[in-house]
């Protein structure tokens, strides 16, 4: 997809304002660095102090891992379904997304053969002596029920072992009548007329599972002669569809398991106004979804690119995009899950320390040799937290989509997938970096996280791995001793502090925490699941320009393989902070 070029911040800048992060596994390295200010962004603001003991330091409770949902195939087998939404939910996930169908226009010649009355062509039959503006088919493989029938002309028909519903919608105007005569005409479905539906068993199983559904929306087909933007010459027959298959999953799976809907049609996350067409299509479906279903949300994963090379997106414009996304909520709960661009190599999971090594070889498939600051214009982290100040206020809310795939290569096959098979070390390193968004989604179950590729499938790992602390930020105040780590799964153990004084003695302590706040997260208005563990190696120095190294061993014995520190902790910044 052709982006917009913006302006390209200052990599030295950017870097200067971090202070130098270590990615070695097993290990977080902080660059003590004295000029570094005690201000913090306002999506990071101390949260107020925690009582020493919580509940959770007393009773330790189930480990969880951060990724709290997947997108996923819905199967014609109610069996395979759950089945596979028991996985998922066994891996620590409560939320599975399905992607749309794209409405396509077509030809009466090319509609599917199928698809007949009485020997006659179902679109032409259902027609009758209406006047057909155009065609289009809706080939989701569902099996639309009786519901779906609503006006005079639409038909349901099992054909050749196959069902379809036939949907003859006005052309201009609304409900089943045109004020000019014409008519558009839909041809869905295409499933088993004797299996199951799809959509209907996936809703079935997270209602059973106590889980959360999100079904895809319909979509616009491409332009043409730009592919990056959606055909909206049939905008209103769009329009009309998505009621339509609103009101239909109204009527047959209005269950509590159905939490909302997707948007299948993506963008970049910029404020480019190339791509105000797609902010249309959101603003025309979600006031549709909140005007059927007004209890329920909707997702949008507009997605990164941070390539040098390409046309890449600035943080600033990364901050107005989201805004401008929030924007078309039209008075539902929009989540915004950005997709982190690790899995296609359009993002980079790096710290500032890093900035000069060279790219994994997954990366530099995709952007060729060098350094990560000169491929990327800016760290993951660094968007999310743009984002953050952009999403503030409007009332959506930030997601993010980490990409669970990685460049292919030749040692990471994935089947027949476009994508190679990842690893759940280079998933934590994902992890680390999007603790700004409220819920960690997964891009995608099946069958990057199911595959075999070289060794054991990513859901194992994950599943064997499920209790990994995973630290997003720790910060040392070498006047106290206190040492802040932030993190998932950190509590219930100890750290392991290894630091250099500035008269060059390299000292090491393993210490158990002195606080537990295992509401964090929510305090901050970050990561729900966010925990914070302080520490106390007393008072001493920082060597400067030396880095410092943080482990942790939590109350289930798993020690974190992937991790990080931003800044040194001042005196000034750590009062009040007890907790």
């Amino acid at each position: 997809m052709t982006l917009i070029r913006g302006s390209r911040p200052r990599i030295k800048a950017l870097l200067a304002a971090l202070v130098l992060i270590a990615g070695v596994a097993g290990t977080a390295l902080v660059a003590p660095n004295h000029s570094i200010e005690a201000e913090q962004p306002a999506q990071e603001k101390q949260p107020p102090a925690a009582a020493k003991k919580t509940p959770a330091a007393q009773a330790p409770t189930p480990a969880s891992y951060p990724i709290g949902g997947y997108f996923v195939y819905a199967t014609p087998s109610s069996s395979r379904n759950l089945q596979k939404l028991s996985e998922i939910k066994a891996a620590g996930a409560d939320t599975v997304i399905t992607f749309g169908t794209s409405l396509v226009p077509t030809t009466l010649a090319t509609l599917p053969k199928e698809c007949v009355i009485d020997g006659v062509n179902c679109a032409k039959a259902a027609a009758g002596n209406l006047e057909v503006n155009r065609y289009f088919t809706y080939s989701d493989g569902s099996i639309w029920g009786n519901q779906a029938v609503q006006c005079p002309h639409d038909r349901r028909i099992a054909s050749q072992g196959k069902a379809f519903v036939v949907l003859v919608l006005p052309a201009q105007g609304s409900g089943c009548t045109s004020t000019n005569g014409k008519y558009d005409v839909v041809v869905a479905g295409g499933g088993a007329a004797d299996g199951t539906d799809p959509a209907t068993s996936m809703a079935v199983a997270a209602t059973k599972l106590g889980m959360k559904f999100y079904a895809g929306l319909p979509a616009p087909v491409k332009r043409t002669d730009k592919a990056y933007l959606p055909d909206v010459s049939y905008q209103g027959t769009l329009g009309l569809f998505t009621e339509r298959l609103l009101q239909y999953q109204a009527a047959v799976y209005n269950v509590a398991g159905l939490a909302g809907f997707y948007h299948h049609t993506e963008m970049p996350l910029t404020d480019g106004h190339t791509f105000d067409p797609i902010l249309d299509l959101y603003r025309m479906q979600n006031q549709a979804i909140h005007r059927i279903f007004p209890t329920r949300s909707a997702i949008v994963s507009p997605y990164l690119d941070a390539r040098v090379s390409a046309f890449n997106i600035s943080l600033n414009q990364a901050r107005n995009g989201v805004r401008r996304i929030a924007q078309t909520a039209s008075g539902l709960v929009l989540s915004i899950a950005i997709q982190d661009g690790m899995g296609t190599g359009k993002g980079g999971a790096f710290q500032s320390n890093e900035a000069n090594s060279a790219v994994d070889r997954y990366a530099e498939s995709i952007v060729g040799k060098g350094s990560w600051s000169s491929k990327y214009v800016a760290p993951i982290r660094d968007y999310f937290l743009a984002a953050a100040a952009g999403i503030s206020g409007t009332g959506a809310v930030l997601w993010a989509n980490l990409e669970g795939m990685a460049p292919a290569t030749a040692s990471n096959p994935c089947g027949d997938s476009l994508r190679g098979q990842s690893s759940k070390a280079r998933i934590d390193r994902q992890l680390q970096q999007l603790a700004n968004a409220q819920k960690i989604i997964s891009f995608m179950w099946d069958s990057y996280y199911t595959c075999v590729g070289t060794g054991v499938p990513l859901k194992a790992q994950v599943e064997a791995g499920i209790a990994t602390p995973i630290i997003t930020d720790a910060t040392f105040d070498a006047s106290t001793g206190q040492v802040r780590i932030i993190g998932f799964n950190l509590s219930g153990g100890n750290a392991e502090v290894k630091w250099t004084t500035k008269e060059g003695q390299r000292l090491a302590k393993t210490v158990k925490p002195t606080s537990t706040n295992t509401a964090y997260g929510v305090q901050s208005g970050m990561n729900p699941e966010l925990e914070m563990i302080l520490v106390n190696v007393g008072k001493t120095t920082l060597a400067a320009g030396r880095y410092y190294t943080v482990n942790v061993t939590n109350q289930w014995g798993a020690e974190n393989d992937a991790f990080y520190s931003q800044r040194t902790y001042t005196a000034q910044s750590s009062r009040g902070s007890k907790g």
